[in-house]
């Protein structure tokens, strides 16, 4: 059975959305990144299976330097 990305869903600094997505980019396959409303900096992160704590990692050392704040995907 194919096992299914995880969905997490974020606001963040719409001026930094480009720069998360290079950040993601830098870990190949562990996430890709889809902006659901760049202009409130809303976004969505699909998660490959088994890579939850590496993405964890990333976002909370990205904590430090940007606004990013996890939020439900029904206050979207």
């Amino acid at each position: 059975m194919p096992k299914t990305t995880v969905k997490r869903y974020y606001r963040i600094d719409r001026g930094q959305i480009h720069f998360l997505k290079f950040i993601l980019e830098g870990y190949d396959g562990v996430a890709v990144l889809s902006a659901l409303d760049p202009q409130k900096g809303l976004v969505v992160l699909h998660i490959g299976p088994g890579c939850q704590n590496v993405v964890d990692m990333i976002i909370q050392d990205l904590q430090k330097h940007i606004r990013i704040e996890p939020t439900q995907q029904t206050h979207l």
